[in-house]
């Protein structure tokens, strides 16, 4: 699969948009709203692989913040750089122990090829997350993330995210709690473009774009 430059539009989202709103009533309400506005990838693996433990069960906004601290804190946000800081300069940026210990264990597999980048386009999307989750403090959810915002793959469902829990509950369910078998149930009627779907929910409830 081609991959998408960094802060370039995917080939599908255009077909995508017009797939949604033909067969999804909240995304015809949704997405002309949005004109112009797209999901975008940062380009750097481990980048967007950090970014996602930083988001791990708190909102986007405290992420966020988490996030401008440690960029400040180390402006060559790299594998090498980072592999060499101390637990306690990350916890200063507002990590929690764990967090911190993730990302510098992040930051030594892609320093010693743990990581294998050149694998990722070939693998389909269950492969990726098998092989990202064997890092410590990588989860189903953070693999996801990668898959969205990085490989940019359009048919990720992620359902343990909060978010998107949030959203469809608003949105389809009024308000009510949704379960994850609900939200596949509405995800089923976006596929083949469960990103995407994914995507406008989050911005449905938030102007600010979700980046990982």
């Amino acid at each position: 699969m081609k991959r998408t430059p960094a802060g370039g539009m995917p080939p599908y989202w255009d077909e995508a948009r017009r797939e949604l709103v033909r067969c999804d009533r909240v995304m015809r309400r949704i997405i002309p709203r949005l004109q112009g506005a797209c999901l975008t990838t940062r380009g750097d693996p481990f980048v967007t692989l950090a970014r996602s433990i930083v988001g791990q069960q708190i909102s986007v906004h405290a992420a966020q913040a988490v996030w401008e601290r440690l960029v400040a804190s180390f402006p060559d946000f790299s594998p090498s750089r980072i592999a060499r800081a101390r637990v306690e300069r990350l916890r200063a940026c507002g990590l929690s122990q764990r967090k911190a210990e993730y990302i510098l264990d992040l930051a030594a597999h892609f320093r010693q090829g743990g990581v294998r980048n050149e694998d990722w386009s070939a693998l389909d999307d269950e492969a990726v997350v098998a092989a990202l989750t064997e890092i410590r403090g990588v989860g189903r959810w953070t693999a996801e993330m990668f898959l969205i915002f990085n490989l940019m793959r359009p048919d990720v469902l992620p359902v343990d995210d909060l978010g998107l829990q949030k959203a469809v509950s608003q949105h389809y369910f009024s308000g009510d709690p949704v379960t994850r078998s609900e939200l596949r149930e509405v995800g089923a009627n976006w596929a083949p473009w469960r990103s995407v779907g994914t995507w406008y929910m989050w911005r449905s409830l938030d102007p600010l774009p979700v980046e990982y």
